[in-house]
């Protein structure tokens, strides 16, 4: 069961349960589709893998199945990231 995490994990931005820019990996690792496209190019930096608009919870199932309200934010280390991201951003996803 996904946890619907609040936030994105670089900049902050909420992501609540509905919103249609949520982003996660394979791990859930949750991101903003802006910080996905400008800044992270489709690769996770905690896991290398790539991205999938995260799916949005039906209102009646929030009840018995709530969304997470516990927040994750790292800001990711472009220097450090960017050796990552260079060695993966131009392997697709399914194929890193």
């Amino acid at each position: 069961m996904l946890e619907i995490r609040p936030v994105c994990e670089n900049c902050g931005k909420d992501l609540p349960n509905g919103t249609t820019d949520a982003m996660i990996c394979s791990f859930e690792c949750t991101f903003c589709l802006d910080c996905v496209t400008n800044i992270l190019n489709n690769v996770c930096p905690n896991c290398g893998g790539g991205f999938e608009k995260r799916p949005i919870r039906r209102k009646s199932h929030l009840k018995k199945y709530p969304a997470t309200r516990v927040k994750i934010t790292r800001s990711v280390d472009i220097k450090k990231f960017d050796t990552i991201k260079k060695a993966l951003e131009t392997i697709p996803p399914e194929d890193r």
